[in-house]
């Protein structure tokens, strides 16, 4: 009786005690930053991070933002993520001169702790269209508006933020700073860094499913949870820049190897840039209207490599290409503050315009005239060369071209030994010749007399 006592009273104390073992507190705080425009990676990348730090009993998880917006339905993953994860969560808008606007804004306000460095800023809402509709109607418009604001409405209210604010930075797309955020009520506390931000919430009370939960981050282990290298290969090419400058240089891969056709290191680099540049493309709001221009200047620079008007298939095929380059991520109009920069940079365009014309007019150009050159070695260089006959052509035998002696067979009658010939093609190893008629050598006598 005493030992099963024993063991009773041992369950029960392993009962009450490992739930307070699994209780956010007594972890690491992991650590993640999501900078740049929100796709679908960076939905992934946090939805993973919290799965790690559930299993690694961490007691919460910061994510460092900077972004100017992104799509929204990465967004909205990334609020219910954020909402419904098992562990606090605290988003800190940082470096300084760091943002949280369009899209960032709704991440920052679905968090346990809003937090933001000096000397940064949040806000502007308003959803923007972008990657096709230039002009959309009042209704749709305010369909959309009406949608972001019932989102960001409930989610500031879920956290006890001040929602009013919320839902004007969504329908008139104001913006704050962190001081004026913080005296609104929009964050919870500004810190200078990272270590400040633990400072500030070491003791801290967060509300996790209707339980109250005391943080202790003073000397708290901080682990990095850095995105894989497939996140941040694919994160890096999905920048607008990175992305307009593989569809670039695969076309100008593309035009080096039409130039001398045949499977090429420019024809695979080709396909590689096309490649990624697609799966970039994926992850983007993108105009295909941009995209159809820049598949038609593609077109006229292929079509220019095999005309007599080079210069001017070219330098059309540049009108097409400058204007998708501008269409290709947003509508070729003003946007609104709110809308995420995604445009290509009017240098790299004006850069990759000019690398275009020198390409086309230097480099294809002397790789054309060098394949439509005579060979200059080997015996397909005898091809229209003159000689002389050193045996009778019956209809094979002996020739001399250039001072050496190759074997030939006459193409029409018998040639004598001694008479002129010219080589008129090759067979295998042997010259195709033809007697060179006295007609012929005397026209070119008088024209060469006169």
């Amino acid at each position: 009786m005493k030992r099963l006592l024993g063991l009773t009273l041992l369950a029960l104390f392993l009962l009450i005690d490992l739930p307070a073992m699994a209780q956010p507190g007594e972890g690491p705080v992991v650590v993640i930053e999501v900078q740049g425009v929100i796709n679908p990676l960076t939905a992934q990348y946090l939805d993973r991070t919290l799965r790690f730090a559930g299993q690694r009993s961490a007691q919460m998880v910061v994510l460092v933002l900077d972004t100017p917006g992104g799509l929204e339905s990465a967004m909205r993953e990334m609020v219910q993520a954020l909402l419904e994860s098992p562990l606090p969560t605290v988003v800190y808008v940082a470096p300084r001169a760091a943002r949280a606007t369009s899209a960032g804004m709704f991440i920052t306000l679905a968090a346990n702790v809003a937090a933001m460095a000096p000397a940064t800023h949040i806000g502007a809402a308003h959803p923007v269209p972008l990657g096709g509709e230039v002009e959309i109607g009042e209704a749709m418009e305010e369909k959309m508006t009406s949608d972001a604001a019932a989102l960001v409405r409930s989610v500031a209210t879920t956290r006890g933020r001040n929602a009013g604010w919320a839902e004007r930075a969504v329908r008139e797309n104001l913006s704050v700073t962190a001081d004026e955020a913080l005296e609104q009520g929009i964050i919870d506390l500004i810190a200078h860094d990272l270590d400040d931000l633990l400072r500030q919430l070491d003791g801290r009370s967060v509300t996790m499913a209707g339980e109250t939960i005391v943080l202790h981050t003073a000397g708290a282990p901080v682990e990095r949870h850095p995105m894989n290298l497939i996140e941040r290969f694919m994160h890096i090419i999905s920048d607008p820049n990175v992305a307009y400058l593989l569809l670039s240089i695969g076309t100008l891969c593309l035009m080096a190897e039409l130039s001398d056709p045949g499977l090429s290191v420019p024809g695979i680099a080709s396909v590689a840039c096309y490649i990624l540049a697609f799966m970039a493309l994926g992850s983007l709001p993108v105009n295909w209207a941009g995209v159809a221009l820049l598949a038609l200047a593609a077109v006229f620079f292929a079509v220019g490599l095999f005309t007599e008007t080079e210069a001017i298939v070219t330098a059309t095929g540049l009108v097409p290409f400058i204007l998708g380059s501008l269409l290709l991520f947003s509508p070729f109009t003003p946007t609104s503050p709110a809308a995420p920069d995604l445009r290509v940079s009017p240098w790299l365009i004006g850069v990759m315009s000019l690398g275009i014309l020198a390409f086309s007019f230097l480099v294809l150009r002397a790789i054309i005239a060098a394949n439509r050159l005579p060979p200059q070695s080997g015996a397909e260089r005898l091809v229209g060369r003159r000689g002389v006959a050193c045996t009778d052509l019956t209809p094979e035998g002996q020739v001399r071209v250039e001072l050496e002696d190759w074997s030939a067979v006459a193409v029409k009658e018998t040639i004598q030994a001694g008479e002129p010939i010219q080589v008129v093609d090759l067979a295998g190893v042997r010259l195709r010749v033809a007697r060179i008629e006295p007609k012929e050598r005397d026209q070119e006598n008088r024209g060469g007399t006169q």
